[in-house]
């Protein structure tokens, strides 16, 4: 049974390179299963963070497929759709990438995403472990990309700021038409406690300068030691979601 890890959070708050770090670290266990790691957030940043070129995003499926003319048994989009998703898969060294790309625009895609999200849990299904980097919000995860969550890891900075944006995602998550099974913050580039009423801690990620200067020269996380503070710290997150999903 497949594992999803859900991260979100506001921009600039360290989700995606806490989704990448977690990506790194679930292949450096021995002996777990396959990875699949999903950049939902339109700026698609998770392939550089991994040093993954994309093959192909889900935003053009879903253009493709919704622009086809219909058929008398709808299987030509069907196909188009399946065949577009196998493509978009990137194989990486130790786990794979999908993209998802641009929202949707002014046109109706319901027939479409419905596709998507039938295909895309199928997808999950054969993978042991789906990490998913996420826009700041969370609508889109029940229109295209799954219904089901195990653990929802909110990133935010301990600041007043940081602290209504992780309820407002809280809260949001609680009333999505999907199972999110748990819910946990991570406060970023900080080691002391901010407590939220009714949320978990799921931990700390300290500022890490080696983390800010991979950034900036274009590394990725496989370029982090092993040392790095920031590493170790997603390497403890990492180790209480996969007691809590156990």
């Amino acid at each position: 049974m497949s594992t999803t890890v859900a991260i979100s959070g506001k921009g600039g708050s360290g989700k995606t390179t806490l989704a990448a770090m977690i990506i790194r670290l679930l292949r450096e266990q021995a002996g777990k299963g396959g990875i699949l790691g999903v950049d939902a957030d339109p700026n698609s940043c998770l392939g550089l963070a991994l040093g993954v070129e994309p093959a192909g995003i889900v935003a053009d499926i879903r253009e493709k497929a919704r622009a086809q003319p219909p058929s008398n048994t709808g299987m030509d989009k069907v196909r188009s759709v399946e065949y577009g998703i196998q493509q978009a898969v990137t194989e990486a060294g130790g786990f794979d990438l999908l993209t998802m790309g641009r929202p949707e625009g002014p046109s109706c895609y319901c027939a479409v995403n419905n596709l998507l999200r039938k295909f895309l849990d199928q997808l999950s299904t054969q993978y042991q472990f789906v990490v998913v980097d996420n826009e700041a919000g969370m609508e889109h995860l029940s229109r295209r990309t799954t219904n089901n969550v195990d653990m929802l890891c909110i990133v935010a900075e301990p600041t007043s700021v940081g602290a209504v944006t992780a309820r407002r995602i809280f809260d949001l998550a609680r009333k999505l038409p999907i199972v999110v099974k748990q819910i946990g913050v991570v406060w970023s580039r900080t080691d002391q406690s901010k407590e939220l009423s009714g949320i978990d801690i799921l931990g700390y990620i300290p500022y890490d300068k080696a983390v800010s200067d991979a950034s900036m020269q274009g590394k990725t996380v496989f370029d982090l030691q092993d040392d790095s503070p920031a590493l170790a710290a997603a390497r403890k997150i990492l180790e209480r979601i996969l007691v809590l999903n156990s």
